[in-house]
């Protein structure tokens, strides 16, 4: 494997504004909150000695993930740390609910801890003098009714939730040597290296505890590991875990499409930044589906019959792609208000809609690059993307794209009533209508002689093979942009990002097709509302009746200001009776279709909160669902977009 780089050169700010960030944000570590937490702020030094941490993580029955971690310590005082934020959920999101029976001891007598006032993340003690290592024992309990991290035959174990860690350095500046013991039998895939093997307990080689907790494992009765990359000279691995041994298998023209994942990837950004790859991949119908990046690996998790019921599963199937993306964009190319000294010092989010937004965008195209969709399905997905900025966000009247990169933290990904209002981490696919506004631009400018392309090359190509983080501001991407063609850039931007209203769909007329409404879905959007998944099992009238509901008739959301909503019906009512038949989507797709033209409304018997009530919906013009076609005598620029490259 390529030589690695010291690790106190790894995850370095590289720009004077990634310091003034970090001042700022160590700062608000302590302006947080209405006192003052006695929490050390980090510092660049080395912490003395190397922590070892062992995870026994063989309760597969009860879902207990039994932790002991050995300390070098000093005499005085010490402050342990729960990890806060975590890298890729962009928040403060750590589960500190979930660790319980928390023991320290030195020398077999136990040793107090008192949580910090202020900081229920923070616990502090004082070491007695002449002890020099403490042992630190607890439990991690694992979700049990629902969004399962280990099951009887996989699991996704994340450090973060495994670990206690000094304060008062830097996470890279902390050296950890990992343990873990799987059930009996069990596989694992990580991007840690392993050290030794004994019985079911896997030692790995010692590592900052940045690159710990960038390093999960997937492990499971049922492994298999592929190569993807055979022949290169990096190697990048899938090593899935599934709910049966029928569910490993591949065949040759799923593999050639996974292997074109990789070579296209490459070939875009002309670099990599590994010395190898493990995509971790989950196909389950019991353990919470995931999709999270890391530098060296990502946690992706799918159904079961991802591989087979190929056919069926064109939906979410640009998951792998969008990990992998990250590699490049999130982890080496990073917002400077996104890096942090550790996991506990507050991340801004600012800068999401390129971090995630343009991830989005390479996400949709190399699944089309590879294979792994046709030219078909990718135009049917954007076409669901495009609709709801052209119909489904009536949000955008009091919010900008910039502000929704707040929603990690606001929001912490729950449940929201009004979604359309409210809008949910639009940077994604807000930002991924952006960044096609900019490819069709680019070409246009440059009469098709570059494209993003060349950008994703120039911005995240760079410095082949290193893996120290480079931060990036808002005039970096400007620059780089003009890089390869000149233009106002930062006025494109600003009206895109952080202006009300934005035209987000207009940069699809650019790439020479435009979106229109038919009374027929497109066989893609068939199969993503017929799959059972519960978070893609929804039915999708947002572009006509103004209603997206789950396979049990219950109201998922209602299009601020469209039909339903002027009726007065609400989130979370149940949809039992259309025109006094019980409900079923068919029926409520024939009492849409009937109503067109007329003037007769449409009555939906809703149930909701105890009662029944039926609502009259004025709506008369048909289903509506997206689809995307041809502007005659324009360049075909989408097509161009998604060519696979030599």
């Amino acid at each position: 494997m390529p030589r690695r780089l010291p690790s106190r050169l790894r995850h370095a700010p590289t720009t004077l504004f990634a310091a003034v960030m970090l001042a700022l944000a160590v700062g608000n570590v302590r302006a947080q909150s209405p006192g003052t937490d006695q929490v050390p702020p980090p510092q660049d030094t080395p912490y003395p000695g190397t922590i070892a941490l062992h995870v026994d993580a063989s309760d597969t029955v009860q879902g207990i993930f039994r932790v002991h971690e050995t300390i070098p310590v000093a005499a005085g005082p010490l402050t342990l740390l729960y990890p806060q934020w975590i890298p890729g959920d962009h928040s403060p999101t750590g589960p500190i609910a979930m660790l319980a029976g928390l023991r320290l001891s030195a020398g077999g007598k136990p040793i107090m801890w008192k949580r910090d006032k202020y900081n229920v993340y923070a616990f502090h003690l004082d070491v007695p003098a002449g002890v020099s290592s403490l042992e630190a024992q607890f439990e991690y309990l694992s979700p049990r009714n629902d969004g399962f991290e280990i099951t009887d035959r996989m699991m996704d174990m994340e450090w973060s939730k495994l670990s206690l860690y000094p304060a008062g350095h830097f996470s890279r500046a902390i050296t950890f040597a990992p343990s873990v013991t799987l059930a009996h039998g069990w596989q694992l895939g990580t991007a840690l290296e392993t050290s030794s093997q004994s019985g079911n307990t896997t030692t790995f080689k010692p590592v900052t505890f940045n690159n710990l907790v960038d390093s999960p494992i997937y492990a499971g009765q049922h492994f298999k590991r592929v190569d993807l990359n055979p022949g290169g000279k990096t190697p990048v691995h899938l090593d899935i875990v599934a709910d049966a041994p029928k569910y490993l298998e591949m065949s040759p023209e799923q593999l050639k499409v996974h292997r074109a994942l990789v070579t296209q990837a490459v070939s875009l950004f002309g670099s990599h930044h590994y010395d190898h790859y493990d995509f971790l991949f989950s196909l389950s119908d019991v353990l919470a589906g995931n999709g999270t990046e890391h530098h060296q690996s990502s946690e992706d998790g799918m159904d079961a019959d991802y591989f087979t019921a190929w056919a069926d599963n064109a939906p979410n199937r640009d998951l792998l792609a969008h990990e992998y993306v990250h590699s490049w964009n999130g982890k080496f190319r990073r917002p400077a208000d996104l890096w942090t000294p550790n996991f506990n010092v507050p991340m801004g989010d600012s800068l999401l809609w390129v971090y995630e937004g343009q991830t989005q965008y390479w996400g949709f195209v190399l699944t089309a690059r590879s294979g792994m969709w046709t030219p078909q399905q990718f135009r049917d997905a954007l076409a669901m993307v495009a609709a709801n900025y052209d119909r489904n966000r009536a949000g955008f009247q009091w919010r900008t794209l910039e502000d929704t990169t707040n929603d990690p933290t606001a929001a912490r990904r729950s449940g929201l009533p009004y979604r359309s209002w409210q809008m949910s981490e639009d940077y994604y696919s807000g930002g991924q209508m952006l960044w096609l506004a900019v490819d069709a631009r680019i070409r246009a400018l440059t009469h098709d002689g570059k494209s993003l392309d060349d950008f994703a090359r120039a911005f995240f190509g760079v410095d082949d093979g290193s893996y120290v983080t480079k931060t990036y501001t808002f005039d970096d991407v400007v620059a780089a942009l003009n890089g390869v063609a000149k233009d106002d850039w930062a006025t494109f931007l600003h009206a895109r990002v952080d202006t009300l209203n934005p035209p987000l769909t207009n940069g699809l007329a650019g790439t020479g097709w435009k979106l229109v409404y038919t009374d027929q879905p497109t066989a893609y959007e068939k199969q993503y509302n017929s799959r059972p998944e519960p978070s893609r099992h929804l039915y999708n009238f947002a572009w006509s009746i103004g209603l997206t509901m789950n396979d049990k008739g219950q109201v998922n959301d209602v299009r601020w200001g469209g039909p339903a909503f002027k009726a007065g019906v609400s989130t979370g009512a149940t949809l039992e009776a259309v025109n006094g038949q019980t409900y079923s989507t068919e029926v409520l797709k024939d009492a849409i279709a009937a109503a067109k033209g007329g003037k007769t409304p449409i009555q939906l018997l809703l149930k909701y909160q105890g009662g029944y009530r039926t609502v009259p919906v004025d709506y008369h013009e048909g289903p509506q669902y997206p689809h995307l076609v041809r502007v005659e005598g324009t360049p075909d620029y989408l097509s161009q977009i998604i060519a696979a490259r030599k």
